[in-house]
């Protein structure tokens, strides 16, 4: 099929790596697999399309995380070799039935609750955001509700569990298959009919996997009619999935006996917990919920479950993170630039629930100290929801922030990437006027003072990453480029804004033949990311 639509494909094998191999040595194999691709010729290949199946989609985002064989360790490669992927039955957050087909480390890895599969699902600021990789999963319904309930798994892995939420909703497509084909063991084990269709096993053009993985990877919109829309699904339309750690005060992992959790009407179940470490359940009513671990100690956070897939949570005392982001607008993937000025936000809704409700306020935030790397790092702003500080100017690769006060502490991974510029706008929003000066006149941009061609506009963001002093200045090292209306508009100086730590300042001249625009579309680009994007007024 791939053939078909005018693509090279190439399996990759991972029977082919010996002894009892873990994901993570899967995903090393993988990522020496991509490396030493080339074309006829001997150059290099340098970017593939990926289809993963079931285990293959872990693998997969193992080698992008970098995740290691030591628990909590990874190393994300500085470059991804992937474009495109779909995901067809991965189960994200694991199956309940793993281990009925054996103990091995892959099945251990793979089961319902394991640390595996938590630590996967967080190891960047709480989530994983696949690097940014483009990505879509085809989930499957075609069980007979053996695994679960009818409707709600593929005879192995639940929709919650193989949903794409984690990384952006509206990428989860619900399509009528089975895990793998009925008449196997599936079938035999009544998890699946007999005369039911693999969602992996393509032997058609017409088949609703082929037809998703082709518009897509064609940059095609049909993929998006393709089965039913998550959002549009009688179960992902309305549940959710939980995984959960408990830690102490000090961000250590706390053995839990049990963990409650109980949705704002009054439902109530208890979480799985396998061994002891992580509590799942796939299916739970979406909104606020309150989480409460019993043994040794026993605590509640309250916490706001979106519907469509698993969502991970660490229920503590203390200081909670919730992200850590530019300050001037939120951008995808979730990376930070050393030198970024940033902003630490707990999680809010959650403490304005439990404010309400009485329960313990797990995010308090004020009163505390940040660290990166050990180091204390200097702080412009702190109150209960948010502190705003700068990432250190030799940062980088993936790094831990921390933040302690007299309650405890709370450490997530950040990654740091080169370059991550985001630009400030006047209205805080991250989409509206861009906090720029026309230097024309020194006067803020705006539709009473627009851009002409030939202006120089004074641009303010922040990620433009590690900067060398020249002439009494700080310029960036990896120059950015900034479009405005689609035009390039020519960079003079790129840089930190003088006197200001974190602020960054580009200057370059408009550039003509971009008419009247109250609204102008305005982006930096700096190596391979973009900027939110931001306006101008120009006349």
């Amino acid at each position: 099929m791939l053939q078909a639509n005018g693509e090279v494909s190439l399996f990759f094998d991972i029977c082919s790596v010996s002894g009892s191999p873990t994901i993570e040595d899967l995903a090393a194999s993988l990522s020496t697999f991509l490396a030493n691709l080339q074309y006829v010729g001997g150059m290099p290949v340098e970017q593939v399309d990926v289809v993963a199946h079931s285990m293959g989609g872990l693998v997969l985002r193992s080698y992008l995380s970098g995740k290691q064989n030591t628990a909590g360790t990874f190393q994300p490669p500085a470059q991804i070799d992937v474009r495109k992927v779909v995901f067809l039955a991965t189960p994200h957050f694991g199956s309940g039935l793993a281990l009925t087909f054996g103990i091995t480390p892959q099945l251990m890895e793979m089961a319902s609750g394991s640390t595996f599969l938590f630590e996967l699902g967080t190891w960047n600021q709480g989530t994983d955001d696949l690097r940014g990789v483009d990505a879509i999963a085809a989930a499957g319904n075609g069980g007979t509700g053996e695994a679960t309930m009818a409707g709600f798994d593929d005879g192995v892995v639940a929709l919650t569990s193989a949903s794409l939420r984690f990384y952006q909703p509206g990428r989860t497509r619900v399509v009528p298959y089975c895990h793998v084909s009925g008449g196997g063991i599936v079938s035999f084990a009544g998890l699946c009919s007999s005369s039911a269709q693999g969602i992996a096993d393509i032997t058609s053009s017409m088949h609703e996997s082929a037809e998703i993985i082709v518009s897509f990877f064609n940059g095609t919109d049909a993929w998006q009619s393709v089965g039913v829309a998550a959002e549009n699904d009688p179960f992902l339309s309305v549940d959710g999935g939980l995984i959960v750690e408990a830690h102490n005060p000090d961000d250590t992992l706390l053995s839990m006996s049990s963990l409650k959790a109980t949705s704002s009407t009054g439902f109530s179940k208890q979480l799985n917990i396998p061994s002891g470490d992580v509590a799942y359940t796939d299916l739970f009513p979406a909104g606020t919920v309150t989480l409460t671990a019993i043994d040794p100690l026993t605590i509640t956070n309250s916490v706001m479950l979106p519907t469509g897939g698993v969502e991970p949570y660490v229920v503590k005392p203390g200081p909670q993170i919730a992200r850590v982001l530019p300050a001037a607008a939120n951008v995808f993937p979730l990376s930070l630039a050393p030198g970024m000025f940033v902003a630490i936000y707990g999680a809010v809704l959650a403490a304005q629930t439990a404010q309400a409700t009485g329960l313990p306020f797990p995010t308090q935030l004020s009163d505390t100290q940040v660290s990166f790397n050990g180091t204390p790092i200097p702080l412009s702003y702190v109150s209960a929801p948010q502190i705003n500080a700068v990432i250190p100017d030799d940062a980088s690769g993936l790094g831990t922030l921390l933040v302690s006060n007299g309650s405890g502490k709370r450490t997530v991974n950040v990654l740091v990437e080169p370059a991550v510029p985001a630009i400030f706008t006047l209205d805080g929003s991250g989409t509206g006027p861009a906090a720029a000066i026309n230097a024309t006149n020194n006067g803020v941009v705006s539709s009473n003072n627009p851009l002409h061609a030939g202006d120089y506009v004074e641009l303010y963001a922040t990620g433009l990453g590690a900067t060398t002093a020249q002439s009494g200045l700080d310029y960036a090292n990896q120059q950015p480029t900034v479009t405005i209306g689609g035009e390039n508009c020519p960079v003079t100086y790129a840089g930190r804004a003088p006197g200001y730590m974190g602020l960054d300042q580009i200057n370059c001249m408009v550039p003509s033949g971009l008419g009247a625009n109250a609204a102008a579309p305005v982006v930096v680009t700096s190596g391979n990311r973009s900027s939110n994007v931001a306006s101008l007024a120009v006349d």
